[in-house]
Order: structure tokens, then sequence, then C-alpha cells
């Protein structure tokens, strides 16, 4: 099964950068969909980011431009680099493997999350 252990959050001040890594066990990593996903405190959990096993992108609205999505298949990583950090982007971001590819059909796969805290 899919497991996932993300890392690289920390407290930076307002357009401050950091690079968030995530990395995968199994051996389906490298034909599997990968998506960073961010929550914020009394908020429900939003999409981030997405990449595709061909290294196809997609974002949200409010991260375009400033943050870029990645992967290693040789290192069974997933990155996220955010630049320009804004306070709004103050959330536990989390890592996920999008059924069936988590070892589940109805259920996503989490990493435990890592905190970003950005200060104005």
């Amino acid at each position: 099964q899919v497991q996932l252990v993300e890392s690289g959050g920390g407290l930076v001040q307002a357009g401050g950068s950091l690079r968030l890594s995530c990395a995968a066990s199994g051996s389906i990593f490298s034909v599997s969909p990968m998506d960073w996903y961010h929550q914020a405190p009394g908020k429900q959990r939003e999409f981030v980011a997405g990449i595709s096993k061909d290294g196809t992108t997609r974002y949200a609205d409010p991260v375009k431009g400033r943050f870029t999505i990645s992967r290693d298949n040789a290192k069974n990583t997933v990155y996220l680099q955010m630049n320009i950090l804004k306070p709004e982007d103050t959330a536990v971001y989390s890592c996920s493997v999008p059924p069936p590819y988590s070892g589940s059909y109805l259920e996503e796969s989490w990493g435990q999350g890592t905190q970003v805290t950005v200060s104005s």
C-alpha cells in the first residue's frame, strides 16, 4: 500500500519561499498521479496542485505563478516549491494519492501533513 511522508514546512515571512517534499513508498509511484492539498484552521481541505504520471501539472488559481509541483520518480518523491508566500497560504500541507493508486477504490491516501506558517 502507498505510504506518504511530508517534510519541509516551517515559519517564513511574507514573500519568502519553502520547498515541501513528499516521500512515497510503493512500487506504483511512477504511474500514480500525485496531489498537494492544504487545510487552514476552521476551513475545509483545499486542492493546491497536482501532477500526472507524465509530468502534466495543474494548480489552484490562488497559487498559479507562485507554486510549482514536480516529481522525481527515481527518488519516489513529489515536491511543492512555494514562492512569494502570503499569510493566507498558512495551513497544513498534505500530499495525496487518488484511488485506485492509493490501494483503495473509494478513498485516497494521505500523509501526516507538514505545517506552513507565513507571517506578515
